[in-house]
C-alpha cells in the first residue's frame, strides 16, 4: 500500500508512543476476544515482512485471534480466502507495511476504516479492516517492488515489535 496525500488526510500519523493510545481506544470499545488482527504481508520480502512479523509477535503477547504470521503469512495470493475465514462478528484490525513520503518513514498511519493492501505494487485487492494501521517502511518511488525488497530488515523488525507491544499495552495484556 502506498500512502497518497488524499488518503493521509483520513489517517492519523503517529509515532510508536502514540500507537498505544490508538489500541487503548479500540480496547475501550471492543473486548480483545472480539478482535482479529489481520497482518498482511509475506516473509519473502524484507519490507513486506512487517505483517507476518507483527502477527507472530501479537501471538507471543497472548492475542487470541491473529491471521498472518511467519509460519502462515496472509499475502496477496491468499488474502481473500483468509478474510473469508475470519468468523462473523469479529472486528478486524488490518496491519500492513506501506511506502510513503520521506517525512513519514518509520511512522504509522492509523484509521477507523479499512486499508487497501498492495496498492504500491499495482495489485487490486479488497479493502479490509474495521480499523487499520499502515507502517511506512520505505519511501514511495518509481520501483515500489524493488523498494520493498531492499528495505532494511532491522527497521521492519523494530516497527513490528513496536506495533505488537503497543497493542499489548493498549489492550492491557502487558503493563
Amino acid at each position: 500500500m502506498a500512502i497518497r496525500e488524499q488518503e493521509s488526510r483520513k489517517r492519523i500519523k503517529m509515532d510508536a508512543e502514540q500507537l498505544r493510545a490508538f489500541f487503548h481506544d479500540i480496547a475501550g470499545r471492543h473486548p480483545v476476544e472480539q478482535i482479529t488482527f489481520l497482518c498482511i504481508g509475506t516473509d519473502r520480502s524484507t519490507g513486506d515482512a512487517l505483517g507476518p512479523l507483527t502477527g507472530s509477535r501479537l501471538l507471543e503477547h497472548g492475542f487470541p485471534h491473529v491471521t498472518g504470521t511467519l509460519p502462515s503469512p496472509c499475502d496477496a495470493d491468499n488474502l481473500v480466502a483468509r478474510i473469508a475465514a475470519i468468523p462473523e462478528g469479529q472486528l478486524v484490525i488490518a496491519v500492513d507495511a506501506c511506502l510513503g513520503p520521506p517525512a513519514a518513514l518509520g511512522c504509522y498511519f492509523a484509521a477507523s476504516e479499512p486499508l487497501r493492501p498492495a496498492q504500491s505494487i499495482g495489485l487490486s485487492l479488497p479493502e479490509v479492516g474495521n480499523y487499520s494501521l499502515a507502517a511506512i517502511v520505505g519511501v514511495n518511488g518509481p520501483f515500489p517492488y524493488r523498494t520493498l525488497q531492499t528495505t532494511p530488515l532491522y527497521r521492519v523488525i523494530q516497527m513490528s515489535e513496536q506495533i505488537a507491544l503497543a497493542a499489548a499495552k493498549g489492550f492491557g495484556l502487558v503493563l
